[in-house]
């Protein structure tokens, strides 16, 4: 059911904002049956399953059995390897680089062009204790990371003679033993971080940004597939947004090649607070990447296994894919040095494995061949971690994860951080009083706001510059960073340059088809490449649609675009149908009884999961009558333990702003709705129902209600 209220005068729009995200009532894996009139299939997909947008490598399919078969292992620190060598400035250099004006000892991607045969002797002795997959020596092997040496102009050839020695060696071990052998291409994290100020005098500061990263793993992803790697494991991931880069680097690499190859993910939770270093909880660091659809997703580095365990849990019930884990040999000693003996280490892990909780074991820092033996012999008859069964929801994140789900109860979106909406926030943001700004996002997450709106569309304003500045300054507030960020702008270079600030599952406000179908596949691709859900408005090339059959023909367009074309995930669209009333408007605006008076049952049947979106704007007066009689309307059509939980505007919270989804279960529709809405609307009260079969006969009638202080409310006829 989809109902819009207005509270206030036509001219007092820019008061308190309600917005209502409709749960679709649909099962959510009941077959999608697009048709023009409701009766005639017009297409068969099964909406519990996201059709690729490009063809799988065959590889992907082999993994996935061998991975359902048994535990596959990965192989240990390649850095500890070679710490152990003890090598030397000179045999950093080689001959090659005898010359070079700055130090290379330390450079350990280097020693692929340098020192082949050490790096390939480490691949073989890891391969031989008992390892399926191994890791490329690319660890650094990008431009911002190389340019501490000087070494930008390199790194295509790093990454790919790195990846070609991993393949020999591979290939001639999978040979001698008749045992697939697999090579991983190693993205790392770069030295830099997206999400994190260099500069404590200036939150807003970042020393790489979001296009630079991308490029960078472009470039690094492209040569290592080029020498061989059979996938990409972005890998040591303390800034969510960093990977997110990554991810839509590799998303861009495969539709260039046409061809998707499996990505290993493996985040890094730093100590014992159970976050990584940008702030990002397990279960938040998963739903802000869970959109590369990866073959698995782990934890590695910083912790010991021991350690590492309670975070490795919660990741193996949240994640709906196979999950990994390389931990640290125990946590290093005051020489920086790690004393886990190998039986010690496989005692730990053998225990991830006999609890279900991992289908890929290894190790990172100080891990060596002898503790990937002890861990592959330990693990040898141990069944895989089973992959659960996850309900389909809108997973969001800030630093903390948001899921919505079919059973939800209200969710709150605050709006006053909206130039559009608060003249207060505006002014803020226009005399560049980011500080009193951020106050206002914080009121409203304090206030219930389980998301925020963040709107910088202003004549007055550079929008864009704007736009990520306040974000950059929300990124190091915590109290404000928890709850997701909604990214709202009528201009998709805007949203663009917010999706690119957020480490966090965002939503786009909006995308639509007003400037055709190739701008809006182009639109929504971005934002899954961004990992983020999106708001789509029933606009197309014709206009805004004013009718039924207009909203019913643009969404389910809009749908089979999303969905059959670019893979979008169902749970993720909100659909925007554009219901608001023109009280005292035009004949040409107002919306007849007769448009509303069909139930639009075509959109259960047709577009199965997506949500729906209302407005609900009201005045800003700190009257107690209006919110009163909202409250008691709502709760005759709403089953009452939900509506308990609507966050009401009171005397303290009147300036508060909100959007509120509701979810499916809410709904209960009365028959007399309409007599009973005309007796407990308050003045310039204009109630538009949706789902309604009652509404067709209905007329609205002039009644009065006792206000709160006994005064008389009067009811001005509806006009639809």
């Amino acid at each position: 059911m989809l109902i819009v209220f207005l509270y206030a005068s036509y001219s007092d729009l820019q008061g308190r904002l309600l917005l209502s995200l409709c749960y679709h009532c649909a099962p959510l894996y009941d077959r999608c049956c697009f048709s023009d009139d409701n009766n005639i299939p017009f297409d068969d997909c099964d909406a519990g399953e996201l059709p690729p947008a490009m063809a799988d490598s065959a590889l992907t399919a082999t993994l996935t059995q061998r991975l359902a078969d048994r535990i596959l292992i990965l192989d240990g620190g390649m850095g500890t390897m070679l710490q152990n060598a003890q090598l030397s400035e000179e045999d950093f250099r080689g001959e090659r680089f005898s010359d070079w004006p700055s130090d290379l000892k330390g450079n350990n991607d280097l020693l692929a062009l340098t020192c082949p045969d050490l790096v390939a002797r480490i691949h073989r002795d890891y391969l031989e204790a008992g390892a399926d997959i191994i890791e490329t020596n690319t660890f650094n092997s990008t431009q911002l990371s190389q340019s501490d040496y000087g070494m930008e102009t390199l790194v295509v050839e790093l990454n790919r003679e790195s990846a070609r020695l991993a393949r020999e060696v591979c290939d001639a071990v999978a040979a001698e033993t008749g045992v697939p052998r697999y090579v991983a291409g190693v993205l790392g994290p770069t030295s830099r971080t997206a999400s994190l100020s260099p500069d404590v005098n200036d939150p807003a500061k970042r020393n790489v940004t979001f296009d630079e990263l991308r490029e960078n793993y472009y470039e690094a992803a492209e040569a290592l597939i080029a020498g061989g790697a059979d996938l990409i494991m972005i890998e040591t991931i303390f800034d969510t947004l960093n990977a997110k880069a990554a991810i839509y680097a590799l998303e861009e690499l495969f539709d260039d090649r046409g061809e998707r190859l499996p990505v290993m993910i493996s985040g890094t939770i730093t100590d014992a607070s159970g976050r990584t270093l940008s702030g990002q909880t397990t279960e938040a660091f998963w739903n802000s990447v869970r959109h590369a659809q990866p073959l698995s997703v782990g934890l590695n580095c910083a912790l010991g296994a021991e350690e590492l365990r309670p975070y490795l849990e919660e990741l193996s019930t949240k994640a709906d894919t196979f999950v990994s884990a390389h931990p640290n040999a125990g946590l290093p000693n005051e020489f920086g040095e790690y004393d886990q003996t190998p039986e010690e280490m496989s005692d730990i892990v053998s225990e991830f494995a006999s609890s279900g909780l991992v289908n890929i074991i290894g190790g990172c820092c100080g891990s060596t061949p002898e503790h990937i033996r002890a861990i592959a012999d330990s693990v040898r008859d141990m069944a895989p971690r089973v992959i659960p069964e996850r309900s389909r929801a809108c997973r969001l994140s800030g630093l903390e994860p948001f899921n919505i789900e079919a059973d939800s109860l209200f969710v709150n979106v605050g709006e006053r951080t909206n130039v559009t909406g608060s003249a207060r926030f505006k002014r803020l943001i226009v005399e560049e009083d980011f500080t009193t700004a951020l106050e206002v996002a914080l009121e409203q997450v304090e206030n219930g706001a389980q998301v925020i709106d963040i709107n910088m569309d202003e004549g007055m304003l550079e929008s864009k510059e704007a736009m990520e500045r306040f974000l950059n300054l929300i990124a190091g507030e915590p109290d404000i960073a928890r709850v997701p960020i909604m990214i709202d702008s009528s201009k998709w270079e805007i949203i663009e340059a917010g999706l690119k600030c957020v480490q966090g599952k965002a939503v786009v406000n909006s995308i639509s088809l007003k400037e055709g179908e190739a701008a809006f596949r182009e639109q929504a691709t971005k934002c899954r490449r961004f990992g983020a859900a999106i708001v789509v408005m029933a606009f197309d090339e014709e206009g805004q649609a004013d009718t039924f059959a207009r909203k019913t023909e643009i969404c389910q367009r809009a749908y089979r675009l999303l969905v059959d074309e670019i893979g979008f995930p169902a749970e993720d669209i909100i659909f925007d149908p554009n219901i608001l009333p023109s009280p005292r408007g035009s004949k040409s605006t107002t919306i007849t009884r007769s448009t509303l008076s069909r139930r639009p049952s075509g959109f259960a049947t047709t577009c199965p999961t997506p949500w729906y979106l209302a407005v609900f704007p009201t005045c800003r007066s700190r009257s107690v009558a209006t919110t009163r009689c909202a409250k008691r309307f709502t709760r005759r059509f709403f089953i009452t333990p939900f509506a308990r939980a609507l966050p009401w505007a009171s005397s303290t919270r009147a300036n508060s702003r909100f959007m509120t989804i509701f979810p499916p279960s809410c709904a209960k529709p009365s028959k007399t709705w309409c007599s009973t809405a005309a007796a407990m609307a308050p003045n310039d009260c204009w109630i538009l129902p949706i789902n309604i079969k009652a509404m067709a006969a209905a007329r609205p009638r002039k009644k009065t209600l006792s206000g709160a202080a006994g005064r008389s409310i009067s009811v001005s006829s509806m006009r639809w």
